[in-house]
Formats: structure tokens, C-alpha cells, sequence
């Protein structure tokens, strides 16, 4: 009896992933290659604070180590691993600024931002508000901290942008003690820098339980309406933000 060869399902789910356009996905190590590659370019402080991470981490553990065991080598590869974890972390930090430097000024970058932040936050999706003429925009979010609105500079138009938005919200939350943060991007005094964004809005004192803040939200969706209206004919402006390829790097 002829066998019939079938594919095991095994065999089938060890093939490497591919891209969209059926290009294979570059590898871990490559990746971190490229990543470390782009921000060497961006900022040349990243290998020489790399370096030095490593070598003091590997000074610190052949010290502790000859104080306590008299011998040295424990020491090496406790340093070492201890120096590449913080190299790490110095990479990591170094690429995340750089790739904010990258975006910074373009359109929709505010957002970009925002949406790095994991949790704590609620952002929505596309721009509260926008000037049909200049094309300003700006974000909103929700989360225990209040209600944030983003404006990525500080324009007269953002502003009027700003208080626009601050009336709407304070009409549909009537006279809910709910702080609302009015927050401008850029790097002058008052200001937040872009790269500082999440950070700024993480650390952000808790005013709200977390029912509260689910209420907060559900309220927050009766302003959810198309911005298309109010925009120029063939202007869409959930195009109008910065290349996500760019924040990594690619």
C-alpha cells in the first residue's frame, strides 16, 4: 500500500517567520545589532557609556569578591554579567531618546509617544481635536492620574486647541472633581521634551480609584466623533503620524 506523505504539523511550525512581503525576519541578535548601530549613529555616548558600565562592574565584583573570598574569578563573571545587563539598559534608554529625536517635530509624534507608555493610561487612537487650516492636533488620556491633553507645540492655535478641548471635557463631566492636565510638548520652560513625555505623564499623582476612572472613560466616549468633517478634502489625518519603522530604528 502506497503511503500517502502528509507534513507534520511540528515540522510546519519550525519554519523561521517571514514578513509581509515574504522577506525572513531578522534574528534577536541582529536586531539589537541595528538597534545599537542606529543609536551609536544618533548619539556617539552610547558605546563609550556602554563600555564603561562594563569595565566598572567587572572592577566592583573582582574587589568584593577578593574581600570576601580572596580569589578574583568569582568576581569577573559576576561583573560581567552584572556590566551587560546595565549596558543593556543604557542601550535600551539611549535608542528610545534617539528614536524620539527622530520623529520629534513631526506630526502625530505627541501620540507616538503617549502610546509608548504600557499601562496606567488610557490613549485614544487618533486626535481629539484639530485646526482644519494649520493641521495642529491634539491627544487625549485617561487613567487614575485624570485626564491628560497633549498639544505638540504652543501655538496660539494649539492653545485655543487646548481650552477648546478643556471646556468639552468639563461639559460632559459636569462638576466631577477630575484634574484635567493641559500638557505641551517642546523645550522651552513649562514645557515637556518629547523623549520626556511618558515618563512625565507616569509619574503623575493618582487622584482617581480605578472605577472611577473606568467611569471617567465611559464619559470620555460620548466626545468621540470624526474629525473628517472639519478636515481639507483628501487630508486624512490618521496619516499624519511619524513612521512607526522609525521608532525602531529601521
Amino acid at each position: 500500500m502506497a503511503r500517502t506523505s502528509e507534513t507534520s504539523p511540528e515540522k510546519g511550525s519550525k519554519k523561521k517567520k517571514k514578513n509581509a512581503d515574504g522577506t525572513k525576519k531578522p534574528g534577536r541578535l541582529k536586531q539589537m545589532l541595528e538597534v545599537y548601530k542606529y543609536t551609536q549613529e544618533i548619539d556617539r555616548s552610547t558605546l563609550p557609556l556602554m563600555l564603561v558600565a562594563l569595565v566598572a562592574s567587572i572592577a566592583v565584583g573582582v574587589v568584593l569578591t577578593l574581600l570576601i573570598f580572596g580569589s578574583p574569578w568569582y568576581g569577573i563573571f559576576m561583573g560581567l554579567a552584572v556590566g551587560v545587563l546595565i549596558a543593556m539598559l543604557i542601550l535600551a534608554r539611549k535608542a528610545e531618546r534617539a528614536a524620539f529625536g527622530r520623529i520629534k517635530g513631526q506630526p502625530g509624534a505627541a501620540l507616538a509617544a503617549m502610546q509608548s507608555i504600557r499601562r496606567g493610561w488610557n490613549v485614544d487612537e487618533e486626535p481629539v481635536q484639530i485646526d482644519p487650516r494649520s493641521q495642529k492636533m491634539l491627544f487625549r488620556a485617561s487613567g487614575r492620574a485624570g485626564i491628560a491633553i497633549v498639544a505638540e507645540d504652543s501655538s496660539a492655535t494649539s492653545m485655543k486647541l487646548l481650552e477648546k478641548e478643556r471646556r468639552n471635557i468639563r461639559r460632559v463631566l459636569q462638576h466631577d472633581n477630575v484634574p484635567i492636565h493641559q500638557i505641551v510638548v517642546g523645550d522651552d520652560e513649562g514645557e515637556v521634551a518629547l523623549h520626556k513625555l511618558p515618563t512625565y505623564m507616569q509619574r503623575m499623582k493618582k487622584n482617581l480609584t480605578k472605577d472611577e476612572a473606568a467611569q471617567v472613560s465611559k464619559r470620555l466616549s460620548a466626545l468621540q466623533r470624526s474629525i473628517r468633517q472639519s478636515v481639507p478634502k483628501g487630508v486624512d489625518p490618521m496619516r499624519a503620524r511619524p513612521n512607526r519603522k522609525a521608532m525602531r530604528g529601521r
